[in-house]
């Protein structure tokens, strides 16, 4: 099992890798076209890709099908988030609203896993992916939302000190999950014997808590201080980390994993928001934010692309405990560099 990490690893960051090359594109894009242009053919790729995990069978088409994923999520991500730091100028209301958007992904995630695996098993891979492909036609006819955008300058952003800071410890949170994906169900099978309905159901967990750190935790960290949340849940998710291995149940995931989840959660509600702050203090009007969560991205797809690779081809030499507690200990150690 150890030696299918590899291929595993790589047929899942393959989307990231390839987003990670589409930000800064999608960034520079929407500063010239808008956000709705780059938005709809996100969508559109979104559809392509669909369409192909349904009718592929191999593990090329698989890949392929990933790739598309990718650009769709660029154009989607950068814009979609930016469209929103536009429409909601004040901070608080902003940071109320952006967590809610960041939840929608837990949503996702958690309604996707169960709803794979059940369709899966009674009608097939390819039934789920045919719905994706209606309901992705659905938004492409539906969405028309046209607003009015500045210019964003990429030098002042990438040498604020506070932006790299804060897109690191999104990057360094982001790792902790994404180096789950591959190496957690292989873990599970080797060491914990699940039965097979508990590998489906292994991430909802984090899902569940990532959906309930950015949905009610974005007003909170507005109170109580972007900062000290985050530095607070860069804790929780290092804690988590090294928790995760010493399990001997699957019921004994369930908890880490859901103050992993919960963690992640909280500190993209406190963070996310504040990149569109800093933006605004940096501009005097009509500011771009096009940039700013075009590097945002860059580190969540570095995150979803490095580490399982890297979590996949470390497993072998060090082993999964070890791998977690690594990363554990490097969430935890980098919390104090964002006091700032």
């Amino acid at each position: 099992l150890d030696s299918e990490n590899g291929s595993i690893g790589i047929l899942l960051a393959v989307k990231a890798l390839v987003q990670l090359v589409f930000n800064p594109i999608v960034g520079n894009v929407s500063s010239k076209l808008g956000y709705s242009i780059p938005i709809a053919f996100g969508t559109l790729s979104l559809f392509l890709a669909s369409v192909i995990f349904a009718l592929g069978n191999s593990y090329a088409s698989l890949f392929v099908a990933r790739a598309i994923h990718g650009v769709g999520s660029a154009c989607v991500c950068v814009c979609g988030m930016s469209l929103v730091a536009q429409l909601y100028t004040e901070p608080d209301k902003r940071s109320k609203i952006m967590g809610t958007i960041l939840g929608s992904i837990a949503v996702g995630v958690l309604i996707g896993y169960p709803f794979g695996g059940i369709a899966y098993d009674i009608v097939g891979k390819a039934a789920p992916f045919h719905i994706l492909t209606v309901l992705c036609l659905m938004i492409l006819v539906t969405s028309s939302i046209v607003v009015d955008e500045g210019h964003s300058k990429w030098i002042p952003l990438l040498t604020d000190r506070l932006i790299l800071v804060v897109i690191g410890a999104i990057w360094i949170s982001t790792s902790a999950m994404s180096i789950l994906e591959p190496c957690l169900p292989l873990w599970m099978i080797s060491v914990l014997h699940p039965k097979k309905w508990q590998l489906g159901t292994v991430f909802i967990p984090d899902s569940v808590g990532y959906w309930i750190g950015t949905n009610f935790f974005g007003s909170v960290a507005y109170k109580f201080g972007q900062i000290k949340i985050a530095i607070l849940s860069l804790t929780v998710v290092g804690v988590s980390c090294i928790v995760i291995p010493s399990a001997t149940t699957v019921l004994g995931l369930l908890l880490p994993h859901f103050s992993l989840g919960l963690g992640i959660g909280v500190l993209d509600a406190a963070l996310v928001p504040l990149l569109a702050t800093i933006v605004d203090s940096q501009c005097e009007s009509s500011p771009n934010y096009g940039a700013v969560y075009a590097i945002q991205q860059i580190a969540v797809s570095l995150a979803y692309s490095l580490a399982p690779i890297l979590g996949g081809e470390l497993v072998p030499w060090i082993g999964f405990p070890w791998l977690m507690r690594v990363m554990g200990l490097l969430n935890l150690v980098y919390g104090p560099l964002l006091v700032y």
